[in-house]
């Protein structure tokens, strides 16, 4: 599956658009990322445990999104974006969204 976050793949000429394509995760805060991130707070620097929290969010996003292209018979998805939003106290959703499209 292609993905881009441009209108088009360069190089390649869109044969069929099948409509917007979503996948999204709700992520919970982990207490002991939490207290790491506490002392982070202090001293300064990346928050390690959030950040690979982001990155799996992400790619489990991408995989839900990819999977309801592939199921309208796309192979292509073109003009992805994400976005997250606050759920509950603690939790967020990561939302990831695009076009599904058949390319040549």
């Amino acid at each position: 599956m292609i993905l881009s976050n441009t209108e088009t793949v360069p190089g390649r000429t869109i044969l069929e658009f099948y409509g917007v394509v979503t996948g999204s995760t709700v992520r919970a805060k982990h207490i002991g990322r939490d207290i790491m991130a506490g002392f982070k707070n202090i001293v300064g620097g990346e928050l390690k445990g959030y950040t690979e929290l982001l990155v799996e969010a992400r790619q489990e996003a991408i995989q839900r999104m990819v999977a309801q292209a592939h199921s309208m018979g796309a192979n292509a998805v073109i003009n992805v974006r994400f976005t997250t939003s606050s759920v509950a106290q603690g939790a967020a959703e990561l939302f990831a969204y695009g076009t599904a499209v058949k390319v040549q």
